[in-house]
């Protein structure tokens, strides 16, 4: 049960964060909660802030293939690409086994694995690398510099990304965004956020020639010290990519829920 409930907790951090998050890129964003679905969709080119989850708990077979393709015709509906979120642990046993084949039966094709995380553990001590100066995105060109780490680290065109992020006040005003500097150049990113009583990591990349150094470690723990620093809370979550995901352990997370991403099949 106690594992259950993380999961619950991770994607309800998921609409939580998603629906400020997509709000702020655009008003009139879709953002609706349906029954059994979140729809959280800026229909931006930042994918990213593109998103449907699945929210019911021990969702069945049969739903779960109802729900898949009623996401998959939301998806259909958009003039952007984004993503179909599930989290195994919501699903029961015989919806797990079959999840992958009722995605493709639906339209949707499996894209990569993430993994739900949170933990209680702070405050931290306050972070420092020997490489690295952290500075605090107040500004437009921070924020561009944000996006375009992100956008190299996944692998999406620069002007996806800065159309996710770039003008945003929100990220410039109550997002604990930070940019880690090397010899003055931007090369990592984290951020963190308040939400229902926790706070949120949220995009955290390196550039892709500075990995493996510590950078995308010091730079999160940093947004976690300030972030925990501003707002006084103890708990954290977050969902890691499969190369974030050892990370964050270190740091004191604990993995819940395994996470899949599908898009449409092109």
């Amino acid at each position: 049960m106690k594992e259950l409930t993380a999961s619950v907790e991770s994607m309800e951090q998921l609409a939580d964060v998603w629906r400020a998050m997509v709000l702020d890129r655009d008003p009139a964003a879709d953002v609706r909660d349906l029954p059994g679905i979140a729809v959280r969709w800026a229909d931006c080119r930042f994918a990213f802030w593109n998103c449907v989850t699945l929210t019911e708990v021990g969702t069945r077979a049969g739903v779960l293939a109802q729900r898949l393709r009623q996401a998959a015709d939301i998806m259909r509906s958009k003039t952007q690409p984004g993503f179909l979120w599930v989290f195994d642990d919501l699903l029961d046993a015989d919806a797990r086994a079959v999840l992958d084949a009722t995605a493709e039966e639906a339209g949707l094709a499996y894209a990569f694995p993430g993994t739900g995380m949170a933990g209680d553990f702070l405050p931290l001590p306050e972070p420092s690398h020997p490489d690295l100066t952290f500075v605090r995105v107040t500004t437009d060109e921070q924020l561009r510099a944000y996006a375009d780490i992100n956008s190299r680290a996944y692998g999406f065109p620069v002007e996806d990304g800065r159309d996710g992020l770039v003008g945003s006040a929100l990220w410039k005003r109550e997002v604990h965004a930070y940019l880690g500097l090397r010899d003055g150049t931007p090369v990592t990113c984290a951020a963190t956020v308040e939400a229902t009583g926790r706070l949120f990591v949220v995009l955290v990349a390196t550039d892709p020639g500075h990995e493996r150094r510590g950078y995308g470690e010091a730079v999160t723990r940093k947004a976690l010290y300030e972030g925990a620093r501003a707002t006084g809370l103890t708990r954290a979550t977050l969902h890691a990519t499969a190369a974030g995901a050892p990370v964050y352990p270190r740091i004191g997370f604990v993995p819940n829920s395994p996470v899949r991403f599908y898009a449409l099949k092109s």
